[in-house]
């Protein structure tokens, strides 16, 4: 009988590069949890969308009445207040998800470790849920620039969303390794350095 993976949590800035982690880790054999899938399907649950609906209004929804997650956005990162009424909707079923997805996986044979993907790990009190922390650190200029290439947020954006998190510099002291993705080629080293000590 194999033993207990471990757990793996990504951290690190919006486009710091935790998916590209995870697809590499990916490739060594660790199955990737990641959460804005979840999250995504999630927002076409009909629970959901009403109690969002109730508490944003109708004009976060589309013509085909699917919430629109731009419109969403922008009435969510307004403040502190209106983030924490939105993820009081979205954490709670995203992380009962990742709880059926973590303890289906550790009886699956063959998966070497379980990464998590989740923006919010440390915000929503993941963190200590994982045997191994892994931090991204991402110089901010390639973030930016990635995130305005991605069309996903321009950078004014980007650091409104990350005023709203824990800081990178607490992140990254609770991390049990730190590796650079300012360059591809490099990040894949680095990985394949630390993965026999991510398994132990």
């Amino acid at each position: 009988m194999q033993g207990r993976k471990n757990v793996i949590g990504l951290m690190g800035g919006i486009s710091s590069g935790k998916s590209t982690v995870a697809a590499e880790l990916a490739k060594l054999g660790c199955v990737v949890i990641d959460a804005d899938v979840i999250a995504k399907q999630l927002l076409f649950d009909e629970g959901i969308k009403k109690q969002l609906r109730q508490k944003f209004g109708d004009d976060i929804f589309d013509e085909h009445c699917q919430i629109d997650r731009k419109k969403l956005a922008q009435k969510v990162f307004n403040c502190a207040e209106t983030v924490k009424l939105a993820n009081s909707i979205i954490h709670p079923p995203v992380l009962r998800k990742v709880e059926q997805l973590i303890e289906a996986y550790q009886l699956q044979q063959g998966v070497k470790a379980i990464v998590l993907d989740i923006p919010l790990l440390v915000e929503s009190g993941w963190e200590k849920r994982c045997d191994k922390l892994i931090f991204i650190d991402c110089s901010e200029q390639i973030r930016f620039k990635r995130a305005e290439n991605r069309g996903v947020f321009d950078v004014n954006e980007l650091k409104k969303r990350e005023n709203f998190q824990i800081s990178l510099d607490n992140k990254r002291k609770i991390a049990n390794y730190v590796i650079e993705n300012n360059d591809l080629s490099e990040l894949i080293k680095q990985i394949g350095n630390i993965f026999p000590a991510l398994l132990s």
